[in-house]
């Protein structure tokens, strides 16, 4: 599943940000990069998502998405913060693994799987222990590759 939709260059081993502003901005000014969109615009439907409730899904995760007209085709970006983040997130924990998902308005249901898909691998304490552990990109891609391969069914 991610084996596809993740390449090492979406991976932010070390989030700088400090703040949940600050995390979208950077995973949108990274998503900008790899999906050839406007940063400012990544950023903007990202806080409108936010806006109708945190992305927050506890457990120390993010999901940011949004679906914007300009994108290409689906695109993951991961991070992890060394610091976790206050993202308000519904169990109030703060956050230090986060993925960012973004699709074309023209997904339809992919966009929901793709989260679906996402938040159940998210759910194994063993993958989420192992990208806590993880310090580097190829370390973390191994994981998000291997692990999404075993959770495809």
């Amino acid at each position: 599943m991610l084996t596809n939709l993740i390449s090492p260059e979406a991976i932010i081993p070390a989030l700088k940000a400090t703040g949940k502003k600050q995390a979208l901005q950077e995973l949108s000014d990274r998503a900008a990069e790899l999906g050839g969109l406007s940063a400012r615009e990544i950023y903007d439907a990202l806080l409108q998502r936010e806006r109708l409730g945190s992305t927050g899904a506890g457990d120390g995760i993010a999901i940011p998405h949004a679906k914007l007209a300009k994108a290409a085709g689906m695109l993951v970006i991961f991070a992890r913060a060394p610091r976790p983040i206050d993202f308000e997130a519904i169990d109030g924990a703060p956050v230090d693994l986060i993925f960012l998902l973004i699709a074309p308005e023209s997904a339809g249901a992919d966009h929901l799987k793709a989260l679906a898909r996402l938040a159940r691998m998210l759910r194994e304490p063993a993958i989420t222990t192992k990208l806590r552990a993880a310090r580097d990109v190829n370390a973390l891609y191994s994981v998000l590759t291997e692990e999404a391969a075993s959770h495809a069914a």
